[in-house]
């Protein structure tokens, strides 16, 4: 099957709603998904800011957990808002990049979970117990796999994805990258699938 780029970000509201609806639309497109966690914290700082940009723009704040909430009711995807926003994202993207880096099979329940944890469950998903008690959760060794996301090789993986985001033109998440072209938003996954599944 054709790959899709997927990037997500995990503090990233709308991210949530892609990394639930992914699998099964790519499935059903007979797509695969390569899952490719990354940081906005570097982002953002190039584009002059030091928070999420809906905290900059109160306005803009506002109507997007009014659209998170009409959304996921629409999806049928469980959702409180999260008490801090936005919430470190740090320890779980260095645990993706080691799950991807070694082919793990569990690497999108993982993802899931985490965001779950934040913008269904209000956990502070940026605190390492919480991220070993997903892992353990899934039946996973969850000390030894934070020790080895913490390794310095590891955490240079993540630098490298986070700085590949920013040479494809990456600035916002969710975004996809389908036969070289970018698609940016939540919305734009099916269009993403799309694009991928025409020129396949």
């Amino acid at each position: 099957m054709v790959e899709l780029d997927f990037w997500y970000e995990f503090g990233s509201t709308y991210s949530y709603l892609s990394v639930s609806r992914i699998e099964g639309l790519a499935r059903a497109a007979e797509i695969s998904v390569s899952w490719r966690a990354f940081l906005l914290g570097p982002i953002f700082k190039e584009q002059g800011w030091s928070d999420s940009p809906f905290n900059v723009y109160p306005a803009k704040g506002r109507y997007m957990w009014r659209d998170m909430e009409r959304l996921c009711a629409g999806y049928g995807i469980p959702f409180a808002q999260p008490s801090r926003f936005p919430r470190d994202g740090l320890l779980a993207a260095r645990v993706a990049c080691l799950a991807r880096a070694e082919a793990e099979h569990w690497l999108p329940e993982f993802v899931r979970a985490v965001f779950r944890a934040n913008f269904a469950e209000d956990r502070e998903i940026g605190d390492a117990l919480e991220i070993r008690s997903i892992l353990d959760s899934l039946n996973l060794p969850g000390e030894e796999l934070i020790g080895r996301a913490q390794a310095p090789e590891n955490k240079q993986r993540l630098r490298d994805e986070t700085e590949q985001a920013m040479k494809i033109g990456i600035f916002g998440a969710p975004s996809f990258v389908a036969r070289g072209e970018l698609f940016w938003g939540n919305d734009r996954l099916e269009d993403a699938l799309e694009w991928q599944r025409g020129r396949s």
